[in-house]
């Protein structure tokens, strides 16, 4: 009798060491700020070898570039012709276990600009979004050799944000766009913005008083002059990812400009009362990290592309 009990002990103890080890071989630990950011030298490693077999993917990974879904092997994977060097900036949130990644890299020999998002599901990639920029001025260029020290710099203790308030800040910013109104997102007094490398606020001002002084405005003065009015919806917005280390957002969204409006009133701006519009109804796709210290945003880098108006963005 002793022997049978003896036996369905160690038979009961096998059975929970197997099960333990079973659920720990179906649920990979979670991937860690330090895994997130491996994840994306390694992907675009793969991406420029031009070779999805050394990414893990999900059976059911969805790849959209560019707002067109597309398989691993397409698109990017085709052209690409070196990783990013100088120019990255890393947004890793363990908590939703995605990343948002900016850099510059090589497509056919040529400077491109990527954002880049990757979701991770049970230790595999789920979710591959690309958003390339390209074409990009020497001027533009001369702005993307390496982030802004501000960009990189890790937020004091004491500054920091708790991560669902981040979020919160950077979809803010989408609010403030379209309402014209400063007071809906938190703007610091030194916020800098650019957009695929143009710097479109802080610049210094120009000799004499006119369009160049919009230019040289802050983040907030700039948006109440109204010149962004011609941005009617801003939809979907997906500010999913956030680093509380850093404070950096990282929000994707689609702009959709109707254009219906051949210009834009300019109210509080000397020797400007309008801006001409002149153009045919577009989406601007776009990536945007916000820099968040104190509440606040400091730091703005964007990356947008054109696309034919209301286009679908291939997350339908």
């Amino acid at each position: 009798m002793k022997a049978i009990r003896g036996a369905i002990a160690i038979l009961l103890v096998s059975t929970a060491v197997l099960t333990v080890a079973q659920q720990l071989q179906a649920s990979p630990a979670k991937c860690d700020r330090a895994c997130l950011k491996d994840t994306v030298d390694t992907y675009l490693a793969a991406v420029v070898a031009h070779d999805p077999s050394q990414v893990h993917f999900s059976p059911t990974a969805k790849f959209v570039e560019n707002t067109v879904p597309m398989k691993p092997g397409e698109g990017l994977w085709k052209t690409a012709s070196a990783v990013p060097t100088t120019f990255k900036i890393y947004v890793p949130d363990p908590v939703s276990e995605e990343v948002g990644f900016l850099g510059i890299m090589q497509e056919n020999d040529k400077p491109v600009e990527l954002a880049l998002r990757l979701k991770i599901v049970n230790g595999k990639i789920a979710e591959a979004e690309h958003l390339i920029a390209r074409n990009l001025s020497e001027r533009s260029l001369a702005n993307l050799q390496t982030p802004r020290p501000g960009l990189l710099a890790t937020v004091p203790p004491a500054e920091r944000v708790p991560r669902a308030e981040m979020l919160k800040i950077g979809a803010s910013y989408y609010d403030a766009l379209v309402t014209a109104d400063a007071n809906d997102a938190p703007f610091a007094d030194d916020c800098v913005r650019r957009e695929n490398g143009m710097q479109t606020t802080g610049n210094p001002p120009p000799d004499k008083p006119g369009f160049g002084t919009l230019g040289a405005m802050g983040c907030s003065a700039q948006l109440r002059t109204h010149t962004f009015d011609y941005i009617k919806r801003i939809e979907p917005r997906r500010v999913w990812i956030a680093d509380p280390e850093t404070g950096l957002v990282f929000g994707l969204s689609q702009f959709r400009h109707p254009m219906e409006e051949k210009f834009v009133k300019i109210v509080g701006v000397k020797d400007v009362d309008h801006v001409d519009m002149n153009f045919k109804p577009f989406d601007l796709p776009a990536a945007h990290i916000f820099k968040v210290s104190g509440g606040k945003i400091h730091e703005i880098e964007a990356v947008g592309t054109t696309m034919p108006y209301n286009s679908k963005t291939g997350w339908e």
